[in-house]
């Protein structure tokens, strides 16, 4: 559903409209970059997600997976086996109950997570054309933006009419 800014829209929220889509329009046009790095080690967006949320020790239910990636279950294993056959992720049991499966960043795993940040944390060249100031203002602004799907709001539809 596309929500329209409404005539009494304030100006802060027009302010935060247009700074949005300048942001939006950026991420889009700089996916080449990202894509890149996802191509060179194999990835779909969804792998580089999914690497993102696990870590080698903290093992992740597949239930918490799911509602971190707001995905079914079924997406979640098919996502994570996909991982494990490529030797990037490890299933095992819970210390705690061993009903329980949790997923682990296996030693290959830890090693592609850091080539993908690595990657994709090299910034576009299109940020090089923005001065000292411009960048400093711009990641001052930007490191007070949430940045985990687990700390931002999901979006909430509204009920359609029928």
């Amino acid at each position: 559903m596309l929500l329209l800014m409404s005539p009494r829209t304030t100006p802060k929220a027009a302010l935060a409209a247009d700074a949005w889509r300048h942001l939006f329009d950026f991420i889009v046009a700089t996916a080449g970059h990202r894509n890149q790095v996802l191509q060179q080690l194999g990835l779909t967006p969804n792998d580089s997600r999914a690497l993102g949320s696990l870590e080698p020790e903290r093992g992740r239910t597949m239930r918490s997976l799911a509602q971190e990636w707001r995905c079914d279950a079924s997406t979640a294993t098919w996502i994570v086996d996909r991982l494990e056959r490529r030797g990037l992720v490890k299933r095992r049991a819970s210390p705690d109950d061993r009903r329980v499966t949790l997923v682990v960043l296996a030693p290959r795993g830890v090693k592609t997570k850091a080539a993908l940040h690595r990657g994709v944390y090299q910034p576009p060249p299109e940020l090089l054309e923005l001065t000292p100031r411009e960048l400093a203002a711009l990641r001052d602004a930007a490191s007070k933006l949430p940045t985990s799907a687990s700390r931002a709001p999901a979006a909430t539809p509204k009920p359609q009419q029928t």
